[in-house]
């Protein structure tokens, strides 16, 4: 499976959300053909990798096109819901989501990076909402997914003030998983996303769905939920190998698993 923007190798969905085109702004051709192969996702994947391809990951929104629509309402209306689809269509997805964050991450860009699970960014990555600066209000889950990562009361300076994160300070908040140099941006999270693809997918599945659960669960009902999942683990083809590999001092081979 290959297209402009959408492909899938050594196990990993890459997806192309943004290009040099309109300045970096979110490319919609790519977010179709995201939320296209994510609804339809191929047994093959076990990681999604989300990538810009220019001098950023996503500049957001392209606001020239905005701008020159007939009706901004309608336009934006039918933007925001085609982002929406991909953004439900990547929590429903049971596969680990890693992105690879170089330069800038804005609007729905930074929703984006909110969105996934593993973020990897270089020293010159920075992130900001954007939207005050349009007079426009967040889109792409950002007042959902931004609240649970940083807290509401810092979610609101961020987003009241329009306040550009630099990569120190969005790692500290734990926006970005990693630092690693700009140029090593891209190779690390596509290796990173290469790794989960080989690892123990149920696990994975049943990790996404525990964290899920845990954000309106109580912690008795968690303890139940979690013991009621490892013991459906240890009978899977990954819990067997996995604990069968720790006893025979050998790496894991999750792919008979997976």
């Amino acid at each position: 499976m290959s297209t402009e923007y959408v492909s899938i190798a050594d196990g990993v969905l890459q997806i192309t959300i943004a290009t040099s085109a309109a300045g970096t702004s979110m490319d919609f051709a790519g977010i179709e053909a995201g939320t296209a192969a994510l609804k339809g996702l191929d047994p093959e994947v076990g990681a999604v990798l989300l990538t810009g391809t220019g001098a950023n990951f996503c500049a957001g929104g392209n606001v020239r096109g905005f701008a020159a629509a007939e009706d901004r309402s309608s336009h934006i209306h039918a933007l925001a819901t085609t982002l929406h689809d991909f953004v439900r269509a990547l929590d429903a997805t049971p596969v680990p989501v890693v992105v690879g964050v170089q330069g800038w991450a804005a609007g729905a860009g930074m929703s984006l990076v909110c969105a996934a699970d593993i973020a990897i960014g270089g020293p010159s990555t920075k992130l900001r909402p954007a939207y005050p600066g349009i007079g426009l209000s967040p889109d792409g889950g950002m007042s959902w997914t931004l609240p649970r990562i940083v807290g509401l009361g810092r979610a609101r300076e961020i987003l009241l003030t329009d306040a550009v994160l630099d990569a120190d300070e969005a790692a500290r908040l734990g926006l970005l998983s990693r630092l690693v140099a700009d140029d090593e941006v891209r190779a690390t999270a596509l290796t990173l996303a290469q790794t989960l693809a080989a690892g123990p997918r149920s696990t994975y599945a049943t990790m996404k769905t525990l964290l899920a659960q845990s954000v309106s669960a109580s912690l008795s009902n968690q303890l139940d939920a979690e013991r009621d999942a490892i013991a459906a683990a240890a009978s899977t083809p990954a819990g067997t190998e996995g604990v069968d590999a720790f006893v025979e001092k050998r790496k894991p081979d999750y792919t008979k698993a997976n």
